[in-house]
């Protein structure tokens, strides 16, 4: 298919997402509006973009190429997702309805000091900057070799124009019109989804119980893995990570939490965390029936995979199988979640900066808009710098190990909001900074310890460890004289 043809309907589709954040949020372009939304969102429509914006590109193309590796055991991280996102709604939201927060960091600030408060706010800055522009690199890599990279652009300016898309449909009403546009794209990268899993079965052209039949008998349909603890594909492992990852990268996330505290009240934030969790398990379920069919796709057509990485089995069949509908589908599909992904990213880095570093709370209301301007254009410099820094170390297992490192900084905001949460202790707030960098450089160490010992490496359940080295030193730290009475 012609590349004109593409990069048109790629800016027929950014013309309609322009248009629905016009319609639903351009008029209000105040900070109540970017950063909370005015408190006026409907719950099924942030359920429905927080599906978008939770599995991004990487999901997209990176979930059906774990078939192949690690079979169907994904599912097992993605069942503990569910009672993640039970304990966010019943613990985390009540807390932060009740307190009124426009950032969740400042629940920090009234338990502990300012010290903790902007540690765990710039613990979320630097993580969040990582893995977004992870993120963002791998879709941008994709649009750029299937379109961009066919009119002569160089990628950096691919990346520029991405990112300068997304700055120019958030810029006035943040948050507002993000509810509403990530709906849209949602909507867009569940049917691409199912649009090529159609096409797919109708190339394999075998009869449905044929296909049931291999899905049955295939070991890379295998879900549960019991037998192996060494395994980072054990279910106690993958369930309680599961579980965990959601409570911190979900519950503890200004990115998410933020469109959570944009619905009306707490009884239809926790609606929309119950649904939006629930549709989680069958949206992947279909990815990994994808990454399947696939693998079955490649054997009866003679494509060699070995020597493709995971990541990219669904674009080379797309792009040299699969036809113009599923290519220009799948295209689009990706660019929408590079637009979901980012977008909410980079409107949340904009507010914890706003609110918990620049203190616009403070400010007259025309010095904090001009603020909150000033750092949504800063973010997203350096989301596009930090982009092209991942293409010149031009390595994807560094991109695995910084997804890594994204993880250790979620470990001290667990450890911290469980101590904030589960006793009445104070703890001397100029040691938490102290505590947040030490307990991943234990982790770290604990780690190459145990492989050297045991040839045990942590996957997930460092955040566990982590979180629980954090609360310890905190126990360790406090005022065992000073109890909380509220």
């Amino acid at each position: 298919m012609s590349p004109l043809l593409i990069l048109l309907i790629i800016l027929l589709y950014f013309g309609l997402v322009m248009l629905v954040s016009w319609a639903t949020g351009w008029r209000n372009a105040n900070n109540e509006a970017f950063f909370r939304a005015n408190r006026n969102s409907v719950w099924w429509a942030v359920a429905i973009g927080m599906i978008g914006s939770s599995m991004s590109g990487v999901s997209f193309v990176s979930v059906p190429g774990m078939v192949r590796g690690l079979d169907f055991t994904y599912l097992q991280f993605v069942l503990g997702f569910f009672f993640g996102y039970l304990i966010v709604a019943h613990v985390l939201l009540p807390v932060f309805y009740n307190k009124n927060l426009t950032s969740i960091y400042t629940y920090l600030s009234g338990r502990f000091g300012k010290y903790a408060y902007r540690t765990g706010a710039l613990f979320f800055i630097i993580g969040k900057i990582i893995a977004s522009a992870a993120k963002l690199y791998v879709v941008a890599l994709v649009l750029h070799n299937f379109v961009f990279s066919q009119w002569g652009f160089a990628f950096p300016l691919t990346v520029c124009l991405t990112v300068f898309m997304i700055w120019l449909y958030t810029f006035r009403s943040g948050i507002k019109s993000i509810v509403w546009t990530d709906v849209l794209q949602t909507i867009i990268m569940i049917l691409t989804l199912i649009v090529i899993i159609f096409i797919i079965l109708q190339k394999i052209n075998l009869p449905f119980a044929e296909i049931f039949n291999k899905m049955k008998e295939s070991e890379n349909t295998r879900i549960f893995v019991f037998d192996d603890w060494t395994s980072r594909q054990n279910f106690v492992k993958q369930f309680l990570s599961g579980i965990f990852i959601v409570v911190v990268m979900t519950g503890l996330d200004q990115d998410q939490m933020q469109k959570n505290l944009t619905c009306r009240n707490l009884p239809e934030a926790q609606k929309n965390m119950i649904w939006y969790g629930a549709a989680f398990v069958p949206v992947n379920l279909l990815f990994l029936i994808l990454g399947f069919l696939l693998l079955i796709f490649a054997e009866k057509n003679g494509i060699a995979l070995q020597n493709v990485i995971s990541d990219d089995i669904l674009p080379l069949i797309v792009k040299s199988s699969l036809g113009n509908i599923a290519l220009v589908m799948f295209v689009i599909g990706i660019f929408a979640s590079a637009l979901n992904s980012a977008d909410s990213a980079l409107t949340a880095l904009t507010t914890s900066f706003s609110v918990d570093i620049l203190n616009v709370a403070q400010k007259d209301k025309m010095r904090a808009e001009k603020i909150r301007y000033a750092a949504h254009i800063g973010f997203s410099i350096v989301l596009a710098a930090v982009v092209l820094i991942f293409r010149a170390l031009n390595n994807k297992s560094v991109i695995d190990a910084l997804y890594t490192i994204v993880s250790y900084t979620y470990g001290p905001l667990l450890g911290m909001y469980a101590f904030g949460f589960f006793t009445k202790l104070k703890t001397q707030d100029k040691a938490i900074p102290l505590i947040a960098i030490a307990a991943p450089v234990v982790c770290y160490f604990v780690n190459l310890l145990t492989v050297k010992l045991f040839n045990y490496t942590f996957g997930y359940e460092i955040l566990l460890l982590n979180g629980a080295l954090t609360f310890t030193a905190m126990w360790v730290a406090a005022d065992k004289n000073h109890i909380l009475r509220q």
